[in-house]
């Protein structure tokens, strides 16, 4: 039977409503109809991949000694599995309930997981993606610890009661057999001992059970006997208690900074009591107080003098001295410092078996924010190389980049040079957490994601085959003088807090050209080489973008313009013969305002550059009258042309950095021609203003300063400055999600606090021509739009001044996108040219023509001509992307010129400049044979070039509006894919606009989402879900299909360790380790069955009966046919075998028989 697929009927829907919704010019000739479009809805499937990076917040840890599995949990109920390089695996508890503790089944393949609403859950880890297997939610007592002796089957589970209850983990149902507190303690004990704190059997004894409660309290239980065998005393709580492996002794740790050893058979006082980081009086007397030891782990050696392994302890007069791990060897003690606080530590063995030499080999320490393994076994205690990717978060994520199916000689080339950065320094054994093994993935292509930082920093990694490892680590900050201390900052600065911090990035993987902007209005060209080289002045070019006009001043109404020129105020070649520390147009007098100053000093001394990306040119924004230059909000480099282009609020400037000369500064109103059907009013003439300090003006004196220099404007996204509608929507949006934000982070906290000082420095009052007209109502007050860079708070910024109008937002037309192609500039145009698209914040796609001189030394000597021509399309909301099609409907990318080594000899340049790839034809036959693509914040227009005739229209959304759109290559086409501020993740066929894909993924609930999302070619796409961590997604069907053989395997058969022999006289004399039935002793059969009401099993969707309620279309028949096989099978073989009985049966009458018949045969009948 033909099975009905749904998404086909859809399609044909969909196809009939968009071209319903588009329109032809008429008389003209549809070209889109020749064009077969391949892309169906079948080719689309949404799902999470693969997440990388440190885990958010983490709170517990567990390690399978055998299996070489690390597992941590965390605050939001997340768990995180790693093995070998390259093998990682994230799953998450429904709840969302932060994980207390974690248990491995050891060389089981399971993991037993406690969360803090009171319930437990058994994980499967012999399948690619993790699954729960059952559950357990207890309803009246709450969780406190957990203990899973090793090869056992019951779960220990103490409570904050005081109590302990025994848990199955086969069938995950509870035992009658309970340790009740007021039997554990004296019945002389009047108050409570408070919760459980530690369970842990004795080594050499399984049926000894040691409790350890919170108030100072350890018993000795008897699990056979069922009562207390030894009670011992403390005055200090205790925090954790750990075996000598003989079990004839153990160590408590005390919250004053005491180790107390006790020996088992002397409950009466504790055989030595240590401070180790406690003052010891010289009078005999008790050592100070220290801080609580939270942690210790006692491990014997065969050879030497045991470990002991703490953290915390350290004395109170240690103020803000970092944390700190603490080990213990024979008479030495060193103390380990940590980068972060100690969330838990774990101590890493050669033998699973707690009653042998424990031989520790390693320590694994997780923190805060890092995961970092100590090498016990060589001297001063060197770390690993830590092998995956966790340093995502080294300083916090500002933008992010993901290309897909890149050249494949990039990666080696970037990992040549990375490699030359590594620290010194580190263990020379092999990581030992080295289980699991990779996926067998089909996936060849090169993948590189780019992440831009708060401190400067550019990170390149290597994410191909769904994995990730940093290939190469550029710091922008080292092209800058850096102050030393906050006396020593200029006061042209105009971030008090990570001035450096990367805004925008725009990166040529063929050429190798990378342009970053950062949040201090400069903009950094990178040139990539492989020699090192000493750059004796860093080549400097200052812009002064200012978009004012007087009152008689109007745009251009000119006709075609004639290549611009650079406006006074900006540098035409770089500063060379003077130190840009001193900029000779620049005024910075405590009298004036400030005036030609850029924010940051390039650095004046010789710079030395490192093979890898080395600096090129330098582009700085100037102060103009007072007021700091506004932040780039989009960037975009042609290497074939040699060009950079940027633009902000004020209008766009176009560098040759070849020449390093300013081509063109123009605001975004002088882009449009006499003939724009969308005229824009230009800006009122400038007031007198006030000191950049001074308070800003208001007809409302109960709002702060704050609040009076916010703009309704100021939210942004990636660099760009949203339109008036969808700032709009954040603000009405930034209601919902700031009423249910959760509590800011540090780093969130402090980048907000940076944004607001910013605003409380620069906010200036601007009045214009019709705010003075409508002064005669009620004063205006005018508020310059304050950079809230790249905002890491739940809520979006927005204005509280009922004062503040619309008329501003209009005026502030900010520059959103670029887009370089060889085109037609002009309807009346046959032949294409290099063009550059530009579109605005308002929605307006406006075309530059470019005349570049013949290559070679023509191409340095002679300037590049521009001339804007005018707007060639409108569409509602910012403009988000551009692109170009052939006739054909193959996406046309920007030219670009083949990567050669600037600092290699001539002979080198010349044989890579040769394989340089042939360019456009100049002149392509047909009335219309381009389409440019074009996508915005509310919908999709597909224009055919060169008459500019609207084929295609779609509306992506109403109610919404788009935060990033991409046009993208997929299974050998193109489509364009959008992320929507609802959360819907969506795909438009090209050119017809027919939508592929529309899922509901994930709602924007946090600004780093917006900020980061980005989609690649091939179906990929990624976001920074947390602060330290980054999910990648895929929207392709064939990706979906082929994840589980992509993804790696936790789970090896491994055969566990033989047990340590007891030796003859041990065994003869019953002194080795005393096994214990525990199925005869927490069976229901001698336990009974637990009360129904203490907890509720759970069946995951992992075990048999989720199986079971799971089980639907083809794998679930499958799944059927196979249980159906092995029934049909089984009874065949109980067939066979009452066969083989019947035969057998047979065989045994025949031979009665025959000895009956032998018996008579001679006998008569009356004989018998």
């Amino acid at each position: 039977m033909k099975k009905f697929n749904i998404r086909k009927v859809l399609d044909g829907l969909t196809a009939a409503s968009s071209s319903s919704s588009a329109t032809a010019q008429p008389g003209t000739p549809r070209e889109t109809d020749v064009i077969q479009e391949t892309l169906q809805s079948e080719h689309f499937q949404l799902c999470k991949t693969v997440r990388h990076g440190f885990p958010h917040h983490p709170s517990s840890m567990a390690f399978d000694p055998v299996q070489k599995i690390l597992a941590v949990g965390t605050q939001t109920g997340a768990l995180r599995l790693f093995g070998r390089a390259g093998v990682e695996c994230y799953c998450q508890h429904e709840s969302g309930a932060a994980v207390i503790q974690l248990q491995f089944l050891i060389n089981e393949g399971a993991l037993v997981s406690a969360l803090a609403d009171d319930s437990i859950h058994l994980w499967n880890l012999r399948q690619k993606i993790p699954a729960i297997l059952h559950s357990l939610k207890f309803s009246r007592e709450r969780i406190t610890y957990c203990h899973l002796p090793f090869q056992s089957k019951w779960l220990y589970v103490g409570t904050e009661r005081g109590n302990i209850h025994i848990v199955n983990v086969e069938s995950f149902t509870l035992s009658g057999y309970v340790i009740m507190w007021n039997k554990a303690i004296e019945l002389s004990t009047k108050t409570h001992p408070g919760p459980v704190v530690h369970i842990s059997d004795n080594p050499m004894d399984e049926g000894k059970l040691l409790i350890g409660f919170e108030c100072g309290v350890v018993v000795l239980w008897d699990l056979k006997c069922k009562k207390a065998d030894y009670r011992y005393s403390y005055d200090e709580a205790i925090h954790s208690v750990a075996w000598h492996h003989e079990g004839k002794q153990f160590v408590c740790s005390h919250s004053d900074g005491t180790l107390t050893t006790w020996n088992v058979r002397v409950p009466a006082k504790a055989t030595q009591i240590i401070t180790p980081h406690g003052k010891q009086p010289k009078d005999g007397k008790k050592p100070e107080p220290c801080k609580p030891i939270l942690k210790v782990e006692y491990k014997t050696t065969r050879a030497g003098d045991p470990f002991m392994v703490l953290s915390g302890g350290l004395s109170y007069d240690t103020v803000g001295r970092r944390a700190c791990l603490t080990v213990m060897h024979g008479k030495s003690t060193t103390v380990l410092e940590m980068d972060y606080p100690i969330v838990d530590f774990l101590t890493l063995c050669e033998t699973p078996y707690p009653n042998d030499f424990q031989e520790p080999y390693a320590v694994v320490v997780l923190l805060e924010k890092d995961l970092v393994v100590i090498d016990l076994g060589q001297i001063g205690y060197p770390i690993f190389e830590n092998p995956y990717p966790l340093t995502i978060h080294e300083s916090p994520v500002t933008c992010c980049e993901y290309f897909a199916d890149c050249p494949d000689e990039i990666i080696p080339a970037l990992y040549s040079v990375g490699s030359r950065q590594k620290r010194q320094g580190y263990s020379k054994k092999e990581w030992p957490i080295s289980g699991g093994n990779w996926g067998q993935g089909t996936q060849s292509y090169p993948e590189i994601i780019i992440t831009g930082h708060a401190d400067g920093t550019i990170k390149f990694w290597d994410a191909s085959a769904l994995m990730l490892q940093v290939l190469y680590k550029l710091k922008t900050a080292k092209v800058f003088e850096r102050a030393r201390g906050k006396e020593d900052k200029s006061s042209t600065e105009i971030v008090e807090e990570d001035p450096f911090a990367i805004q925008t990035m725009s990166w040529c993987p063929e050429s190798r050209m990378l342009c970053v902007a950062g949040v201090s209005a400069h903009v950094i060209i990178y040139r990539f080489s492989k020699q090192e080289v000493t750059t004796e002045v860093v080549q400097l070019l200052e812009v002064r973008m200012q978009c004012e006009f007087s009152n008689g001043d109007s745009p251009d109404t000119g006709g075609e313009k004639t290549p611009t020129l650079p406006t006074p105020g900006a540098s035409s070649s770089p500063q060379e013969s003077e130190p840009p520390t001193q900029p000779s147009t620049g005024s910075n007098s405590t009298d004036g305002p400030r005036d030609n100053i850029p924010c940051l000093q390039v650095r004046s001394s010789p710079l030395k550059q490192s093979p890898g990306y080395q600096v090129e040119l330098v582009i700085q924004l100037v102060w103009v009258s007072g007021e700091p230059p506004q932040p780039i909000t989009s960037l975009a480099i042609n290497s074939s042309y040699g060009l950079v282009v940027f633009g902000n609020t004020n209008g766009l400037a176009v560098v040759d950095y070849l020449q390093k000369t300013l081509l063109l500064n123009m605001g975004t109103t002088e882009l449009c021609s006499p003939s724009d059907p969308y005229p824009r009013q230009p800006r009122s003439p400038r007031k007198p203003r006030q000191p950049s300090g001074a308070p800003c003006d208001t007809n409302d004196g109960s709002n702060t300063s704050e609040d009076r220099c916010k703009s309704p404007t100021s939210v942004k996204f990636k660099s760009r400055r949203f339109s008036k509608t969808v700032a709009n929507d954040f603000a009405k949006m930034s209601r919902r999600i700031s009423s249910s934000s959760e509590q800011k982070t540090d780093v969130e906290k402090r980048f907000q606090r940076r944004c607001v000082t910013f605003k409380k420095r620069f906010c200036c009052v601007k009045e214009d021509k019709a705010a003075a007209r409508m002064s005669k109502n009620g004063p205006i007050s005018r508020t310059k739009s304050a950079p809230n860079f790249y905002a890491k708070d739940n809520s979006f910024t927005r204005s509280r001044s009922s004062s503040v109008t619309s008329i501003d937002r209009e005026s502030r037309e900010a520059i959103s996108s670029f887009h370089f192609c060889e085109s037609f500039p002009r309807k009346v145009d046959s032949l294409v040219s290099p063009c550059l698209l530009v579109g605005t914040t308002q929605g307006s796609v406006m075309m530059v023509a470019l005349s570049l001189p013949p290559g070679g030394d023509q191409r340095l000597q002679q300037p590049v001509g521009i001339s804007s021509c005018g707007t060639m399309v409108r569409l509602k909301g910012g403009i988000l992307t551009m692109a170009l099609l052939d006739a054909t409907g193959t996406l046309l990318p920007p030219s670009y010129e083949p990567w050669y080594d600037s600092n290699a000899s001539e002979e080198e340049k010349e044989k890579s400049r040769k394989r340089r790839p042939a360019s456009p034809p100049s002149s392509q036959d047909g009335q219309d044979s381009q389409f440019a693509v074009l996508c915005s914040e509310k919908q999709a227009k597909v224009v055919a070039m060169p008459s500019q005739t609207r084929i295609y229209k779609h509306s992506i959304t109403e109610s919404s509006f788009v935060l990033r759109a991409d046009v993208v290559q997929m299974s050998g086409a193109n489509c364009i894919t959008c992320f929507c501020a609802n959360g819907h993740i969506m795909a438009l066929s090209l050119p017809s606009l027919r939508p592929l894909l529309d899922v509901n993924y994930l709602p924007l609930t946090d600004m780093r989402i917006a900020r980061t999302f980005c989609f690649s070619n091939v179906g990929q796409a990624l976001y920074l879900t947390s602060p330290t961590e980054i999910q990648r997604i895929t929207y392709s069907q064939e990706t979906c299909d082929n994840l589980q053989e992509m993804l790696s395997e936790l789970f090896t058969p491994v055969e566990t360790p033989e047990a340590p022999n007891r030796g003859f006289f041990k065994g003869l004399f019953g002194g080795g380790a005393q096994s214990l039935d525990r199925e005869d002793l927490f069976g229901e059969t001698a336990a009974g069955k637990a009360s129904r009401s203490l907890a509720q099993h759970i069946p995951g969707p992992g075990s048999m009966e989720g199986m079971k309620g799971a089980a639907s279309g083809v794998v679930g028949d499958l799944a059927r046919a196979r249980i159906a096989l092995d029934e049909r099978g089984q009874k065949l073989g109980e067939l066979e075998e009452r066969t083989a009985a019947m035969m057998a049966s047979a065989d045994s009458f025949s031979k009665h028989a025959h000895d009956m018949m032998l018996k008579y045969k001679d006998k008569k009948w009356y004989q018998l």
